[in-house]
């Protein structure tokens, strides 16, 4: 399959703020906006429960975002696991970016 386009972050932000994505299941990922397929119940499950015990173990030294979005250079993945740099307070107007970001997982393909 051929690249029409190459998307940057911005870009992406603006289709979502212009509604063009309203009601898919996208991210950008490298420049792409790649839908993504539907979450299963034990992957749902399973990734929960390991936030939880991260949120635990961590408490008070990192923020743990469970299938939230943090900005890259081109891409704007929704990891199941992201521990970022405190204070939460820090991604009210942003996602968390490189330098805020500790760890992340995910498990899904797209």
């Amino acid at each position: 399959m051929k690249t029409l386009a190459k998307w940057s972050v911005d870009d992406y932000h603006c289709m979502i703020q212009a509604g063009i994505l309203r009601d898919r299941h996208v991210e950008l990922l490298a420049g792409e906006i790649v839908e993504m397929s539907p979450e299963t119940p034990i992957h749902y499950s399973t990734a929960k429960r390991g936030a939880k015990y991260l949120e635990n173990l961590l408490t008070g030294q990192a923020d743990i975002r469970f299938n939230g979005p943090i900005t890259l250079s081109n891409s704007e993945p929704e990891p199941d696991i992201a521990i970022v740099r405190l204070p939460e307070s820090n991604y009210s107007d942003r996602h968390p970016a490189p330098d805020d970001i500790f760890f992340y997982y995910r498990s899904r393909s797209y």
